[in-house]
């Protein structure tokens, strides 16, 4: 448990530095609570009496899962970052994926780890059989998994624009057709024919519904005079609340299509527990309203081509992918927006999750952020293109639009946490076992 702690003071401290930029106590408070979460998931483990692991080395990779499942879930929904599978996104395990998501590959890059340590904590016979073991563990679900496939069915003309401009900006703090204006320049300069233009969460901002303003006419004739579907995150105001929503023009200009976010980020999009914290500090400012849940299917139809969305947060929750995917999406298109963050943490940790989103889904996944990153990603994983922080660009490419499901799509995260939570059935049954035996031997004495 100590070890544990110390891991997590180190990973989780130095992980959340980008924090700061919002709350300092925030920052200190979710260090510490992810700390907890590692502390406790090593306590499970058990070790010798003298200290050193012994038995039950696969109790590590099941503890980390059913740690990351937590995180993924709790608190305010989840807060899966950062996370040990975000460093996989260039090694071996992320081959996993398909077969059983972020998780089973937490699992297996875990079990290579005690594969490692085996060969220095053992001796003999113990070692060998400890250490092959766990690499089986390790290499086993590699193997299935990049077996996995999708299939292409058609591709994909798509631009993704990027309006460029200052990073580490508020929005209370932004004049937002200042924005809208970037984007809205750099789009106009596309000088070839697409099926799909994307713009990045929150390019427009809206008191009331858009339908009607000026800026629905505006994004109407771009996509006329484009000839292309249009994909626009707008914000529109609501009451004391507001809707984060993906808003699909059609080459007519006619608003076609509409997904709202559903996953939003507490403390981001919406303070819990409003009324409380804001005796307690001012910095509430900066989330002055709170958005409303989306509802409905995470799906655009694009003249009959299936398009799923998420935006933003909700590319680092699996479930919302899968929702896509299960609704027909054969690509996915993930507007999302890190200009408020400084430095390039959370633009990296959103590539990241959007990776492993493709690999598990095997979909292409387009990114698309006012100030970055924003990047084409192919089913594989593999970015095919990837834009500049801070930079005006259009990324401009042909990618695959792909049907059918993974076995992850299909089954989701519970035959692993399952499986996970089983083995530590395993110490346990073997305690009573050998119980009932000393009690039988007990008993013919």
């Amino acid at each position: 448990m100590a070890v544990g702690a110390l891991c997590g003071l180190v990973f989780y401290g130095f992980g959340l530095v980008w924090v700061t930029d919002f709350n300092v106590g925030g920052y200190v408070a979710l260090a510490v609570a992810e700390t907890c979460f590692l502390a406790a998931a090593t306590a499970l483990v058990p070790s010798g009496r003298s200290g050193r692991w012994t038995g039950g080395w696969w109790l590590l990779p099941a503890a980390l899962v059913l740690m990351h499942a937590v995180q993924a879930r709790f608190p305010f929904g989840g807060f899966p970052l950062p996370a040990v599978v975000h460093s996989q996104v260039d090694g071996p395990f992320v081959a996993a994926a398909p077969l059983g998501g972020s998780l089973l590959v937490t699992a297996a890059a875990a079990a290579s780890g005690v594969a490692l340590a085996a060969l220095v904590i053992h001796r003999g016979r113990r070692r060998l059989w400890t250490a092959g073991t766990a690499l089986v563990v390790a290499v086993g679900p590699v193997v299935a998994g990049a077996a996995v496939t999708t299939e292409q069915t058609a591709t994909l003309d798509v631009v993704v624009v990027q309006g460029g401009g200052p990073r580490g900006v508020r929005a209370v703090d932004t004049e937002s057709m200042d924005i809208t204006e970037r984007h809205l320049a750099v789009a106009e300069s596309i000088g070839q024919p697409a099926d799909l233009v994307l713009l990045p969460e929150n390019v427009a901002d809206v008191e009331g519904p858009i339908v009607g303003t000026d800026l629905d006419e505006r994004f109407a004739e771009l996509a006329r005079d484009l000839d292309t579907h249009l994909v626009v995150g707008v914000t529109e105001g609501d009451g004391d609340g507001f809707h984060n929503s993906a808003l699909l023009w059609g080459p007519d200009g006619d608003l076609v299509g509409r997904y709202e976010k559903e996953h939003r980020v507490p403390f981001g999009e919406y303070i819990p527990w409003r009324g409380l914290i804001e005796r307690l500090t001012d910095d509430t400012r900066f989330v002055p309203r709170d958005a409303v849940v989306g509802e409905g299917d995470a799906l655009l139809d694009a003249s009959g081509t299936p398009l799923g969305v998420v935006i933003s947060y909700e590319v680092f929750f699996s479930d919302r992918v899968a929702e896509a995917v299960h609704d027909g999406g054969q690509i996915v298109l993930a507007p999302t927006n890190a200009s408020s963050y400084v430095t390039d943490e959370v633009p990296s940790l959103e590539l990241a999750a959007t990776r492993i989103r493709a690999r598990e889904f095997g979909r292409t996944v387009l990114l698309a952020a006012p100030t970055g990153y924003s990047a084409v990603v192919l089913a594989d994983g593999d970015v095919v293109v990837r834009s500049a922080l801070g930079e005006e660009e259009l990324l401009t490419e042909t990618v695959p639009l792909r049907s059918g499901l993974t076995p992850f799509a299909h089954v989701g995260d519970a035959p692993v946490i399952a499986l996970a939570a089983a083995l530590f059935l395993v110490p346990v049954l073997r305690q009573v076992r050998r119980t009932h035996g000393q009690r039988g031997s007990a008993n013919t004495s």
